[in-house]
């Protein structure tokens, strides 16, 4: 069997690392980098530490507003997919490179395999939103991380080719935290105390291309960075440059660095009293590593979170974050958290399920090689 994996952004890395494993061990798989990430810190970076083989072929499409980024994409896969002929084309997650693989799949006649299927955060015109909906109308196949992702493809009519296998990012993170070693060294770079700083990630659009909604973020981390306690910021590069842009200064308290390889950002986050962000993929790294989070958005794709108590939304309202994070570090001091199941997308093994199910897939369709 033959598979193209359409990949382009830090999640996404992530995300493959594991599968990409599981399914060389019998088949053939052929990794297309877009370049949707293409700083080091965000692309070259998790290659290393996370072992994923190098791309077969790299688009170097970079930045771009959505249609010109998306078209360049479309072009770069279609002509990868016309060379290799895969029996089918696997993609992650909701990004722009997820459209453009998923499209050029369609078009031509390829089996789609949609990893992380079903997530719905309820607004319609975020970007993200947009090419999860597109994505998971065109697949063949949709693995769904939860019930309720399955659940929200069956509201939609689509029933067919739908199965739950559980968050193959749980199996990446097991093996990050299995891997790291001195994280008290780690820690001590930043100059932090296990359980003594927050962690705080910001990178949507939303949130950086809105002035007043950055600004308030930035204020509110400042009201609650202290010197015992401070805010550790790894920042997305474009999030740098917008801030630098605008010469916005960063308050007491808070300590900006570099954006983290992996491992340092698990054992970042694993040594957090509470996590800021508004990052998916946080969201539920905290969730697994018993952190409490608060997001910077008013909805997420990953309800669950929220409703065991781990998460809280605060949108990018100065008092709401400062609010959140309060209440959420005095739960977690209390141990008030500590007790609740962190199960909802499903256990350890979720590779595995999905080279399964893609094999299962192979079967049913005639091949194209």
């Amino acid at each position: 069997m033959k598979v193209v994996t359409v990949l382009g952004a830090r999640p996404q890395f992530i995300k493959a690392a594991p599968v990409s494993r599981a399914l060389r061990q019998q088949h053939t798989e052929i990794l297309v980098h877009t370049g949707q990430h293409y700083d080091p810190l965000m692309s070259d970076v998790f290659f290393a530490e996370l072992a994923i083989p190098a791309p077969d072929d790299t688009l170097h499409v970079g930045s771009a507003p959505h249609g010109a980024q998306t078209g360049r994409m479309l072009e770069g896969v279609e002509a990868v997919l016309l060379r290799d002929r895969p029996d089918a084309v696997l993609v992650y997650g909701d990004t722009n490179s997820t459209l453009a693989g998923a499209l050029a799949a369609a078009k031509l006649g390829i089996p789609l395999v949609h990893v992380e299927a079903g997530l719905r955060s309820g607004v319609r015109d975020m970007p993200e939103e947009i090419n999860r909906v597109l994505t998971d109308r065109l697949s063949m196949l949709c693995l769904c991380p939860s019930a309720a992702a399955a659940g929200n493809l069956a509201a939609e009519g689509i029933r067919d080719g739908v199965m739950v296998v559980g968050d193959v990012m749980l199996d990446a993170l097991l093996e990050a935290a299995a891997r790291i070693e001195g994280e008290s060294q780690r820690l001590a770079q930043f100059g932090l105390e296990s359980g003594r700083y927050m962690v705080a990630t910001v990178h949507r659009a939303a949130n950086t291309d809105d002035p007043d909604r950055l600004d308030a973020i930035v204020r509110a981390l400042g009201a609650v960075g202290t010197r015992e306690c401070p805010v550790l910021w790894p920042m997305h590069p474009r999030t740098a440059a917008l801030l630098e842009h605008r010469a916005v200064s960063m308050p007491q308290g808070v300590r900006v660095v570099h954006a983290l390889g992996y491992l340092d950002m698990v054992a970042v986050l694993r040594g957090a009293a509470v996590a800021v962000t508004d990052s998916g993929g946080l969201q539920k790294e905290a969730y697994w590593l018993g952190v409490p989070c608060v997001t910077l958005r008013d909805e997420t794709e990953w309800p669950e979170t929220v409703t065991s108590g781990w998460n809280v939304l605060a949108g990018a309202v100065e008092q709401s974050i400062v609010d959140g994070v309060r209440g959420m570090s005095a739960l977690g001091k209390a141990g008030r958290l500590h007790g609740v199941a962190r199960d909802a997308y499903g256990t350890a093994g979720a590779a595995e399920r999905v080279v399964k199910a893609i094999e299962a897939l192979s079967i049913a369709s005639p091949s194209r090689t």
